[in-house]
């Protein structure tokens, strides 16, 4: 019974630590999309180490209207830690940051924005994801 319980709490781990790895866990840039080219090393060489590109995106804008497709069009005021939204029919939405510590991915409840570059991923719950460009 005990073998069995741990086998369980063991698989319930491994899937929750894999799932861990694949979410990024500060708020470091991405890298570079271009590989670094392979290096051959001489037995008994010194180890150095190679410079890493970092892809550094412009920050966000204070304010930004975006136009979606199918004509709507938003206003997102970034406040840093969360994101005022003013939607076409008038309404308007503060999401937080989620998880707290980025800045790209804003939600609440079952509304969320994920914002790439230029480009904004709007979701509302029960609709069809929306894309809107800067």
């Amino acid at each position: 019974m005990a073998l069995r319980r741990a086998y369980r709490i063991t698989l319930a781990l491994v899937a929750l630590l894999s799932t861990a790895a694949c979410v990024p866990q500060n708020n470091a840039p991405k890298a570079a999309s271009a590989a670094a080219p392979a290096v051959t090393m001489a037995p008994g060489a010194p180890v150095t180490a190679a410079p890493i590109a970092v892809e550094t995106a412009a920050p966000q804008p204070r304010t930004a209207t975006y136009n979606c497709a199918g004509g709507g069009r938003i206003t997102i005021d970034n406040l840093g830690t969360s994101l005022h939204v003013l939607s076409p029919d008038g309404t308007a939405e503060d999401l937080p940051a989620a998880p707290a510590n980025q800045n790209s991915r804003y939600g609440a409840a079952h509304d969320a924005i994920v914002i790439d570059g230029r480009e904004a991923l709007v979701m509302k719950g029960g609709k069809t994801p929306v894309t809107c460009k800067r």
